[in-house]
């Protein structure tokens, strides 16, 4: 199970699915924009005609779930929780990999370059408030190019030439075959947040 839901996590959600009028009321779990710092893990009602035939089902004693198909390498040793307060309780989901999916070598290349983005080159660049992303992956003659986006103080930044050739193009095509580069299409004429300007 990808998922653990605590005892206490459980009692919560089938109490509220009872409250439901509609019968065979489960819980959807899904991240929006998995795979990036905006990623949120979401938690819904699942009426028995918003089923998807590619949904992952998890079934404990009191609630069904149905897992996002697209959001399951995201949730990942996610852990659902309850716990009561003053104020009757709070249900807290903690998904460690909804920002980026544990990777391996067996991964898509998109999520391994994700991966190394977010948890090693995005990490620098932020001290200059600055960030990378993958755009798309391109096929050419020689092999795969990473077409990348700088945002932030990279954006129109007058050292962004050697972060892209020395900093992140070296460390990706070194780490991930077949890419044998990366392009920007970063738009560096607009300057106001570079951090050289």
């Amino acid at each position: 199970m990808i998922i653990t839901v605590t005892p206490s996590a459980e009692d919560y959600l089938a109490e509220l699915l009872a409250k439901q009028d509609v019968k065979g009321m489960a819980v959807r779990i899904f991240i929006t924009q998995p795979g990036t710092p905006q990623a949120e893990t979401c938690l819904a009602y699942c009426r028995p005609d918003e089923v998807n035939e590619d949904d992952e089902i998890m079934e404990l004693i009191k609630v069904r779930f149905y897992i996002d198909k697209n959001s399951i390498p995201y949730l990942e040793e996610s852990y659902i929780d309850f716990s009561q307060d003053r104020m009757g309780g709070q249900l807290t989901i903690k998904a460690p990999n909804s920002k980026v999916p544990k990777v391996s070598d067996e991964s898509p290349i998109d999520e391994r370059i994700r991966y190394i983005l977010y948890t090693e080159i995005n990490p620098g660049l932020a001290s200059h408030g600055g960030e990378v992303k993958l755009i798309e992956l391109v096929e050419e003659e020689d092999g795969m190019i990473a077409i990348l986006k700088f945002g932030g103080g990279c954006q129109g930044c007058s050292a962004v030439d050697m972060t892209l050739k020395d900093g992140v193009e070296r460390t990706l095509v070194e780490r991930i075959e077949p890419l044998v580069g990366v392009r920007d299409v970063t738009d560096h004429s607009v300057r106001e947040n570079a951090y050289y300007k």
